[in-house]
């Protein structure tokens, strides 16, 4: 991986096969005295680049890469297998994804491609071979992009339900194993020759829960297979360059972790919501989303496409971004640990499906107001580079995310109003708000640096994890742990014991009963009086070793524990048999952060977000507005502002959408 993948820069996206050359030069002048670093290129060009099989056309691209380093800007060129052109498509319709229903996925959008398409490897590599071998030692090009935003395509082609056949035989080796970890004696569903199983045609969502889970671990399987052919190429003709793929719009049913494997770091489109009724929520779900691609890979990420105006085009456009917008929500992912930030795009687009998804400059060619925002961006970015280069979050408090977990909840939902990845934000906005940094990594990752952990619905449960936690705990540090886990084997069948199941141990407590009541509310009263809402789920406990710290206060389990804690080893365990409210968690999490002796920022206003990013020898405190009120912060002493160059006393006033970045003594 070559130097300048962590570098902190600012880039933009560029479709030089969208505009007339004439542009080209006059652009990459302009990006060049504006201050951007790096350019995104060819992400969905195959049908310029191959106009048909085997007729390469490369001279365009050459004289645009050969025009960014006359500037001296840097290039990331993309592998274009999410858009086969259509002489491929033609040629060879198995690349063509089947829907569950037996319908195609015809050419027109885009993403029309099923990953076990034989073809598609062999023409995909084709066009990938030629590029890197091509564009391998240019000194412009400096690495590679992926295809675009993977996501769950559930093909049903013959293609892979043969291979989801030969993954089940892999995987289970007899019919006999195959039945029993599934449970097929259900509805006379037993498999009595190989020929028999594929992929689940028709798409019920009744359809047995262990096949279904085995169908999504196959597709995750596929995706990683898919991407692992590209990249064998690029590191083969490139080995210099860095490689990295652009995930998107979280919750995915992909498993990021798996298909982050092979990459260098990983990327995010990132597009916050620029609708003024959205300000409450969008800036603390859009830090849970940075957070989760920086644990994809535990390490500082990209930011390939980051909103430059409004979206819109196959649905009503979006408000116009606030001014100060663009900028904050920019350095809100620099906070959050992205080393570049590639903006979508440099010049909207007047032609095709994108035109109404805004770039930084309209269709009129006439740079404006958003333009001389993100100028100032560039500006402030580049001086910086040098101070923020080498430095990342580092959190001592973590959120434990399983795709395993979501899938297996979407498949079979617990009750109306439960969703995984919603109650995931719920935890991580308290954090958020109390100034708390938080990493959200793979659910099975180690857990050494921690003190608090957050392990959301543990639903699905193997000894493995289990043990974890334990000896997290044991070690001194606090778990919290939620209803609905402990609740399956990891096949998905439903375990044999009493919940919280192989969790029963270290959470001191046991399920007697529970009541899923969805929507509603119901009061739940601490040992101080103070009064709480939980909804979704109320498991009915009874203590087992642990001390209960707070009741349900109304139906028919009135008085019975809802939070209980558990002392175990060092450390503690907490149970919140409820889905709480935001009042508890902070409660909990303020008072379990002071006993760590953890930094936090209690009492921050409503849309100000403070994150750390350090180094071997400094730290910076980004303090970021992302709401359009005037706000006002107190800090906890006397700092020097890099941003602006001035102190900052205790009291600092922030304008909507302000920013300041401080660097901690």
């Amino acid at each position: 991986m070559n130097k300048y993948a962590n570098q902190v820069q600012v880039g933009v996206v560029y479709y030089p096969e969208h505009w007339d050359p004439s542009l080209w030069e006059e652009d990459v002048q302009l990006m060049k005295v504006t201050g951007v670093r790096v350019v995104r290129l060819a992400e969905f060009a195959w049908s310029r680049m191959e106009s048909s099989s085997g007729g390469y056309h490369f001279e365009w691209l050459d004289q645009a890469i050969d025009l960014f380093h006359k500037y001296d800007i840097r290039v990331v060129l993309c592998t274009p297998t999410n858009t086969p052109p259509r002489w491929l498509t033609e040629l060879r319709p198995d690349v063509l994804p089947r829907n569950a229903d037996g319908s195609i996925t015809y050419p027109g959008v885009r993403g029309h491609r099923c990953y076990n398409s034989k073809s598609l490897r062999v023409y995909g590599s084709r066009i990938i071979e030629e590029m890197t071998q091509r564009y391998g030692r240019h000194p412009a090009v400096i690495g590679w992009q992926t295809d675009n935003e993977y996501w769950m395509i559930d093909c049903h082609c013959e293609m892979c339900s043969e291979k989801f056949r030969e993954w089940v035989k892999q995987k289970y080796v007899t019919l006999e194993a195959v039945n029993r970890e599934w449970g097929t004696v259900v509805w006379s569903g037993e498999y009595s020759e190989w020929s028999q199983i594929g992929v689940p045609y028709g798409g019920s969502k009744h359809q047995n829960p262990s096949y279904l889970l085995d169908f999504a671990r196959f597709q995750w399987d596929s995706i990683a297979e898919f991407q692992r052919s590209q990249i064998d190429i690029i590191r083969r003709n490139c080995p210099n360059h860095f490689i990295t793929h652009n995930f998107h719009t979280y919750p995915q049913r992909l498993n990021l972790y798996q298909t982050g494997a092979d990459l260098d770091f990983a990327s995010f489109d990132y597009y916050p919501n620029t609708a003024p009724d959205k300000q409450s929520t969008g800036p603390y779900s859009g830090a849970l989303s940075l957070d989760v691609t920086r644990g994809i890979k535990r390490r500082n990420f990209w930011i390939m496409e980051q909103l430059s105006g409004s979206p819109g085009c196959w649905f009503p456009t979006w408000r116009a971004p606030y001014p100060g917008f663009i900028r904050a929500f920019s350095w809100q992912a620099i906070a959050k640990g992205a080393d570049t930030v590639v903006h979508f795009r440099w010049r909207t687009a007047t032609v095709g499906a994108e035109q109404f998804w805004h770039g930084l400059i309209d269709p009129s060619n006439v740079p404006g107001r958003r333009f001389s925002e993100f100028a100032e961006l560039c500006g402030e970015v580049n001086a910086l580079s040098g101070k923020l280069q080498g430095t990342a979050p580092k959190h001592e408090a973590a959120i434990l995310l399983s795709h395993e977990q979501l899938e297996a909840l979407r498949i079979q939902p617990q009750v109306e109003g439960m969703d995984y990845y919603e109650n995931v934000k719920d935890y991580h906005r308290a954090l958020t708000k109390l100034g708390i940094g938080c990493d959200v990594i793979e659910w099975t990752q180690p857990l050494d640096g921690y003190k608090i952990v957050v392990a959301p619905s543990f639903y699905l449960l193997s000894e493995e994890a289990a043990a974890s936690l334990e000896r997290f705990a044991a070690a001194g540090g606090t778990v919290i742990i939620t209803s609905r886990s402990g609740v399956k084997h990891m096949n998905n069948q439903a375990v044999m014991l009493s919940l919280p199941g192989l969790l029963a141990k270290c959470t001191g407590i046991r399920v007697e009963e529970y009541d899923p009541i969805g929507a509603d509310k119901h009061r739940v009263v601490d040992g101080a009086g103070r009064t709480f809402a939980g909804s979704q789920w109320c498991d009915i406990i009874s203590l087992q070793g642990a001390e209960a710290l707070a009741w349900y206060d109304e139906d028919f389990y009135s008085g019975v524990p809802a939070v209980t804690v558990n002392p175990f080893g060092e450390g503690k365990v907490y149970y919140l048999g409820t889905h709480l409210d935001e009042a508890y968690l902070q409660n909990l999490f303020v008072k379990e952060a002071k006993a760590h002796g953890m930094l936090m920022f209690p009492d921050l206003p409503e849309g100000v977000q403070i994150v750390v990013r350090s180094g071997e020898s400094s730290a910076y405190l980004f303090v970021l507005n992302l709401s359009r009120q005037f706000n006002q912060v107190t800090l906890p002493g006397s700092y020097h502002s890099v941003l602006y160059g001035k102190k900052r006393e205790r009291t600092l006033n922030l304008a909507p959408y302000g920013v300041d970045i401080l660097e901690m003594s």
